[in-house]
């Protein structure tokens, strides 16, 4: 053979070689709890660092060209980067890392956003502390937030406070991926009770005034429920619940991905019989869908349709005798609120490059809300000429509305002082329909003539009205953020709406109709300073407002005609004044977080208890509400992690003129306490994952709720409460089997104690729950793409 042959041969197998080394990388990250596609991870190369790309919407990256013996770099905020060995097709898992510091929020601006350039106090309820909490109910996921307290009144329904007193107050704006549950006007203190629980896949939750994005209600907080996304990899999880009280739940999920359509679909069906508390029992039934299609890798279009049905026994508060005796019988067995609502969005979401992207959203809601409610009756135990001490009032009501409306965004990022411009417009419109009439019912008495054992219905009464209204709701609004770096790690946020809401009316009752207009605009400036080393400061100045509700409007107190009333009470405002910072330290192991707030109220509404039993809607001049927000993660090693958060707070009438009359021992109560205000709030956890028993988990959880006053002339208080949780785990290839002791010492607790300010009125306690042992069951299956 010549020579030329021979190497022409040789040559070929080098060249050949050569080829054989050079392959194209392609592949797809998504979260490994979750399952859903990581947008933004960062993908590089170790052998050429500057060589490298970023994963798209549905988590997939292509290099074209790279080594086969090279070693790939996958990181992203929020997770712990992994290496691997370069090949054609990969599947990439990251898991969280609980306490990386530039984790990622889209609350704040409505996208996508590092926390550390966000001057917020915000918190993320992440999808592993949700997922192993294993919840009946959202109060014990969102409890766990420092600064939170969602106070449970059984069956689902619930109160709130962030940086306000706990109660039923409408200064909070409840949404699903970014969008309002419930439209302006037409707040609902029990809206959560419409969640489908198995289809959340993280909460964040932002503490203080964001109305300056999202509009009114948003003051005392909002809390934003990420719901559940098609999944890189076909997933099914189908699992059962219940607890020795008569709850039980059955519930599935299943989501996937085939080509450039996407799907997830969750759902829920409870019950309960037979509960320690008489008169509790409740159904509800909770479905999720997600459809998306992605036209192409910069364009997609998402649909999301949620339909809830609800049912429930309102047992209602006991007196301080039931209470302190463990004697949960309901004085009323007639009491009910029952739900049926559905939700629907569809978004075209498009990225125009690197730099700008938008999003148009048109939504719809349809929601019937009825209701016997047991807060709604009204007893007066002094017996005179005019009251029958064995009678007592009560009513039926219903209130519905149908919403359409749109939500439009686009964002805009400069090289100049390294800005973003976002800006975007809502328009809402809004039906309401509201009744309620009377109920006469009979007061059976306790011995001592004191207090009732026993209310029942003795007749209806639609023909004494209480309210019947007609409303549309029209709320147009705009909003601008700039944020923008004048000095290097100094990053200023500036930003503002403005809001016109438009209330067409028809009184039923008198035949009256009218027309109520307000207008408002709510700024906001804030500052971000990054320390290095993974610390940092940040201030921010805020304000938020929020209207009478419609229900206010519309229940007026006598000869007062709804524009009258409406102009009484006015708009509530809000002056939110606030700094704070974190840092992480010992390697990041430990996170720390704190916020320092003032927040000053003007015109905020109350919900003020009459002495027989009733509650009015009061304006107060001016009130307080100032704080310390803390909290800690530590992950000292794989088998132990710990959370802690709390807050310390005062909430104070400045000016709350309550009586006119001379002879009156109190007249103003500037200076007085809100009442259900505890000065000392927490939530802590340790958990342990034993490397031993591999694939076991267990968590033991404190909550501290200090003392408050019941009433508003701080006469009368309740002593507070410490709960103990505990929470255990274990699973064998996808079968997962659980348990939670909820309240694990029986303590006896409220999650209300009221009382009015007259010497005859009586306290009146929303018991808690005794000892509940929670036992599950959970099939979970992962398929490979």
């Amino acid at each position: 053979m010549s020579i030329k042959i021979i190497t022409g041969i040789i040559l070929c197998l080098g060249v050949n070689s050569l080829f054989a080394q050079t392959i194209s990388i392609k592949g797809k990250i998504f979260d490994a709890g979750t399952k859903e596609p990581v947008e933004g991870a960062n993908i590089q190369l170790l052998s050429n660092l500057n060589t490298g790309t970023t994963s798209n919407a549905e988590g997939y990256f292509e290099l074209p060209k790279a080594d086969r013996k090279d070693t790939l770099k996958v990181s992203f905020l929020g997770y712990s980067s992994i290496k691997v060995s370069a090949s054609e097709n990969l599947l990439l898992a990251l898991k969280t890392n609980a306490l990386e510091l530039q984790s990622v929020i889209v609350t704040a601006n409505r996208e996508a956003s590092l926390r550390t350039q966000s001057p917020v106090a915000i918190s993320k309820l992440s999808p592993k502390l949700i997922d192993e909490t294993k919840a009946a109910q959202v109060f014990e996921i969102i409890n766990k937030t420092p600064g939170v307290i969602m106070p449970s009144y059984n069956n689902e329904q619930h109160g709130m406070s962030i940086r306000q007193p706990m109660g039923t107050s409408a200064y909070y704006l409840y949404m699903e991926d970014g969008v309002p549950v419930r439209p302006l006007g037409i707040f609902n203190h029990n809206t959560l009770l419409e969640l489908n629980q198995f289809a959340i896949s993280s909460i964040e939750v932002v503490k203080g005034p964001v109305s300056s994005i999202y509009g009114p209600e948003a003051i005392g907080g909002a809390i934003n429920f990420i719901m559940q996304k098609p999944t890189v990899v076909p997933t099914a999880r189908i699992g059962i619940q219940a607890d020795n009280w008569g709850f039980r739940r059955v519930q599935f999920g299943a989501g996937a991905k085939f080509g450039k359509f996407g799907y997830y679909i969750g759902g829920i069906s409870s019950k309960q019989t037979n509960s320690w508390m008489t008169n509790s029992d409740y159904d509800k039934t909770s479905l999720n869908a997600r459809l998306e299609y992605h036209f192409t890798e910069k364009t997609r279009l998402i649909g999301n349709f949620i339909y809830g049905k609800y049912y429930s026994q309102m047992p209602g508060s006991v007196d301080s005798i039931s209470f302190y005796s463990r004697e949960y019988v309901s004085t009323s067995d007639f009491t009910y609120r029952k739900s049926d609502a559905y939700r629907s969005r569809l978004t075209l979401e498009h990225n125009w490059n690197p730099n700008a992207k938008s999003f148009f959203t048109v939504f719809q809601r349809n929601n019937k809300h009825g209701q016997n409610p047991s807060y709604g009756i009204r007893w007066n135990p002094v017996p005179s000429t005019t009251n029958d001490p064995t009678k007592a009032k009560g009513e039926i009501n219903s209130n519905n509305f149908e919403s359409y409306g749109v939500i439009a965004q686009h964002s805009q990022k400069f090289s100049f002082l390294n800005s973003k411009l976002i800006g975007g417009g809502v328009f809402d419109y809004s039906t309401n329909d509201y009744w309620s009439y009377k109920i006469d019912l009979n007061a059976q008495l306790r011995p001592d003539g004191k207090s009732v054992e026993k209310y029942s219905i003795d007749k209806e009464r639609p023909d004494i009205p209480i309210a019947n209204y007609h409303g549309i709701i029209k709320n147009a609004a705009g909003y601008l953020q700039y944020d923008f770096e004048p000095l290097s790690r100094l990053r200023f946020s500036m930003g503002g709406r403005y809001d016109l809401m438009d209330l067409s009316y028809i009184n039923n009752i008198n035949s009256s109709s009218g027309d109520i207009m307000y207008k408002r605009f709510t700024p906001k400036i804030g500052a971000t300073y990054d320390l290095k080393k993974d610390k940092g400061l940040y201030a921010n100045y805020s304000q938020g407002f929020s209207p009478p509700s419609l229900t206010a409007i519309f229940r007026p107190k006598p000869n007062t005609s709804p524009v009258e009333f409406y102009t009484n009470l006015q708009s509530a405002v809000f002056q939110n004044y606030e700094i704070g910072g974190w840092a992480a330290i010992w390697k990041n192991k430990i996170y720390v977080d704190v916020a320092v707030y003032q927040m000053n109220g003007k015109n905020e509404l109350l919900n003020i208890r009459q002495p027989d039993n009733s509650y009015d809607y009061q304006s107060a001049g001016k009130t307080l509400h100032r704080g310390i927000e803390f909290g800690l993660t530590a992950n000292p090693t794989e088998a132990y992690s710990f959370r802690f958060g709390g807050t310390t707070a005062l909430h104070r009438y400045e000016d709350f003129q309550i009586s006119n009359k001379q002879t009156d021992a109190i007249q103003n109560l500037s200076g007085f306490e809100m009442p259900s205000s505890p000065r000392w709030t927490w939530n802590t956890e340790l958990n342990y994952y034993p490397k031993w028993f591999k694939n076991f988990r267990s968590a033991i959880e404190w909550q501290y709720i200090s003392g408050w006053y019941q009433n508003q002339i701080n006469t009368v208080r309740y002593e507070g409460f410490n709960l103990l949780n505990f929470r255990a785990g274990y699973q064998w290839k996808g079968v997962e089997v659980y348990t939670n002791v909820m309240n694990l010492t029986d303590q006896l607790f409220a999650n209300s104690a009221s009382r009015g300010n007259n010497a005859t009125d009586r306290s009146t306690f929303n018991p808690g729950a005794p000892r509940t042992f929670v036992l599950g069951i959970q099939y979970n299956l992962t398929g490979k793409k």
